[in-house]
């Protein structure tokens, strides 16, 4: 999975600069592209989890990889071709986020079947710890590709990244639990067992509500954060791979030591603190300018990647060890139907206040809403607890 994520970051600045400067899109074309990639997950994010929770999770991630890796490379392909179009670009960004739905559910419930409860927060810190490491060194990778050859150059990376990580899940060796087997329904019918669940629990219930509005306002400053950058602040796309390699330097640190904040403040208390810290911070990107003042936007940014990712640390790792296995896959899903949904209405929202009030004060808005959307976790059912809750009742 780092592999691939390693490739993924590099896409995640390749892709908007290719549509930026190549094909000279607009604010809201551009937060189009961030829309097309999140889309997925309210299409079939349902059904891909009720179908998950009935097979092995290995060779989902398998196909999906090598899908994945098929769909990038056809990017730069085209563009050599001089065939590339914003509706290629568009149309693969929408089929890698399906695939990216199936794998990214397969992982999450392929680890607690692999690892025991309190292992959980040691596998997922670590993963993040990683993951975020590749995210360091992909921004960076992908700015200098884009000046020392084109961007589209980006993209073969992140191609062979997919087929790395094929061959590296498929060299696992650790054995994968699986669910006790059940009477088995309907998809539908097992969505909605999933759905109820998910509803009736008061702590899921309200980490979903705050991750739909978090999702809502971030990702309208992420889907314009490289037009503001390029277009407002004169940044060269060297430079813009650079300012995303020391922002995730906040994503690497936040992981590594999110096991010692558990300890000392307590599960509960850690996510909030977390949760609320980066929405605060996303405060200060707006107020970045040319040259020193690009600090603002790394210090914002280096906040916002802390704050999410060790929160993401913690609720992941809550999540496995709370929800019984047999539902996991379907109130994960679930969750992420909402959570996710929000994501491409905040592109939209973003590319769209781009318009009339230009990409910094637009980001503003964002910022604004991003850190008051902290309160559903503050005023919640977790206010007054040290510790999060051990286990749900049984399925």
């Amino acid at each position: 999975m780092t592999v691939s994520r390693l490739g993924s970051s590099v896409a995640g600045v390749t892709t908007p600069l290719i549509a930026v400067q190549v094909l000279d899109a607009s604010a809201f074309t551009v937060s189009l592209l961030t829309a097309a990639a999140w889309l997925p997950w309210l299409l079939i994010g349902l059904p891909a989890g009720a179908w998950i929770d009935r097979v092995a999770r290995r060779p989902v991630m398998l196909i999906s990889d090598l899908v994945s890796a098929a769909l990038v490379i056809s990017v730069p392909v085209a563009a050599w071709a001089g065939a590339l179009t914003m509706a290629h670009l568009l149309t693969v960004t929408l089929l890698l986020g399906a695939a990216t739905v199936f794998f990214s559910v397969a992982w999450a419930a392929y680890l607690p079947a692999a690892f025991d409860k309190d292992d959980l927060v040691g596998a997922n810190s670590a993963l993040q710890s990683t993951e975020s490491a590749a995210q360091v060194a992909g921004p960076a990778a992908g700015g200098l590709l884009v000046a020392a050859v084109s961007a589209v150059a980006g993209l073969v990376l992140d191609a062979v990244s997919f087929l790395v990580s094929a061959f590296a899940l498929w060299r696992i060796r650790r054995a994968e639990r699986r669910p006790a087997p059940t009477a088995r329904v309907s998809i539908r019918a097992d969505i909605a067992v999933g759905a109820r669940w998910l509803l009736r629990d008061k702590y899921l219930r309200n980490q979903t509500l705050y991750g739909a509005a978090a999702n809502l306002w971030l990702t309208g400053i992420n889907a314009i954060a490289v037009v503001f950058l390029v277009r407002e602040l004169g940044v060269s796309t060297t430079t813009v791979g650079l300012l995303f390699a020391a922002v995730s330097l906040g994503g690497v640190g936040a992981a590594s030591l999110t096991p010692r904040l558990v300890r000392r403040l307590g599960g509960a208390r850690a996510l909030v603190a977390c949760k609320t810290f980066g929405g605060v911070a996303s405060v200060l990107i707006p107020f970045a300018q040319p040259g020193p003042g690009l600090l603002m936007f790394v210090a914002g940014m280096l906040g916002v990647a802390a704050g999410a990712i060790a929160g993401n640390v913690i609720g992941a790792s809550f999540r496995q060890a709370y929800c019984p296995p047999a539902l996991f896959g379907r109130v994960l899903t679930s969750m992420q139907f909402v959570n996710f949904g929000a994501i491409p209405v905040g592109a939209v929202l973003g590319g769209a206040l781009a318009g009339p009030l230009g990409t910094r004060y637009a980001i503003m808005v964002m910022a604004i809403g991003y850190a008051a959307s902290g309160l559903i976790l503050v005023l919640g059912p977790l206010r007054g607890r040290r510790d999060l809750p051990a286990a749900a009742a049984p399925a």
